[in-house]
């Protein structure tokens, strides 16, 4: 009989408790490596680390995709790929409001990335 613990999907990312212990304290399931890859894939690109930041701190936790084209040397379509990237890894949602499309970070899976990094502090020795 075997001890592997079911698969994981976005929806359970996302469900306010932590998904696994931290990489210092447990190997990550293969399973769970799998779910939680794209979201670490997508944040290893500059300009999408960048577009996360503006995102994840904008008043009011959403921001329009105006005003994360201008802080950006890039085309418009380039920065369209690079949010569909986001979105496609789970780690912001997209409204659509007239012409503009405001984005919001999906802050359960960020707090998931952040205590799967969580380093403990060594015991004394």
């Amino acid at each position: 009989m075997s001890k592997q613990t079911p698969a994981l999907t976005l929806a359970d990312l996302n469900a306010g408790k932590p998904c696994c212990a931290p990489i210092s304290e447990q190997r990550i399931p293969a399973e769970t490596a799998a779910v939680l890859a794209p979201a670490f894939k997508a944040l290893g690109d500059p300009v999408r680390l960048r577009l996360m930041s503006m995102i994840a701190s904008a008043p009011g936790g959403e921001i329009c995709v105006c005003e994360l084209t201008p802080a950006f040397e890039l085309s418009g379509p380039t920065i369209s790929h690079h949010l569909k990237t986001l979105r496609e890894a789970g780690l912001v949602d997209a409204e659509r409001r007239g012409t503009w499309v405001y984005y919001r970070a999906r802050s359960g899976l960020m707090r998931q990335l952040a205590s799967l990094l969580e380093v403990g502090m060594p015991a004394s020795a």
